[in-house]
């Protein structure tokens, strides 16, 4: 069976493409399974250059196919912050609930009405010839008053979605994939996979 490197460092994400494209033939690994420490600066100035760089770096390190995402959160009262800086946003080394509480400071004084925001991620997928594919999906929501829900990471907990009447952390693992950002764009890499590499 052949395989494919998640190229992430978050376990979160990990979990969450195996689930997804648990259908395909294909053995998934991450870079942590395989000990690779080596990291990617995300000097992009775009998500799809960001994914980019992951993906034809890790693989031609590991000589393998190659799945490497960007995603942000894109508050429109914020003119589009912390986008592609959606990790690094309440700087180095911050939590999932520092970089939450940063994101609610900066917007509280913005009214309910005023709060739309949107996932996004690009995936690329890369050999270690240098050729490389993208796939995107984007997923639109609300940015909440204050954290609700246990699952997910990331600023799942703030992202409401009105058609749902939940955030992201109030979605099983199933209910996220079928309708994020994420799982929008692995569904366009699951057919790219199964037409070119599969």
């Amino acid at each position: 069976m052949p395989k494919l490197l998640l190229a992430t460092s978050n376990k979160g994400k990990v979990r969450e493409y195996k689930h997804m494209l648990k259908d395909l033939p294909l053995e998934m690994v991450s870079i942590a399974e395989l000990g690779i420490n080596t990291g990617v600066d995300e000097v992009g100035k775009t998500l799809e250059e960001n994914a980019r760089l992951k993906a034809t770096v890790l693989s031609r390190e590991s000589q393998l196919l190659t799945l490497a995402d960007d995603s942000g959160l894109e508050v429109d009262a914020l003119g589009g912050e912390p986008g592609r800086l959606s990790a690094r946003y309440a700087g180095e080394g911050a939590s999932d609930k520092d970089r939450v509480n940063y994101l609610l400071s900066r917007l509280k004084d913005v009214p309910a009405e005023k709060r739309s925001a949107c996932f996004r991620c690009v995936i690329a997928l890369a050999q270690p010839d240098g050729e490389v594919e993208l796939c995107s999906g984007e997923c639109r929501g609300v940015i909440t008053l204050e954290p609700r829900g246990e699952e997910g990471f990331g600023y799942d907990p703030i992202f409401y979605l009105p058609q749902l009447g939940k955030t992201m952390a109030e979605l099983t693992l199933e209910e996220k994939n079928r309708i994020s950002h994420r799982g929008r764009a692995a569904r366009e890499a699951i057919k790219l996979l199964r037409r070119k590499y599969l």
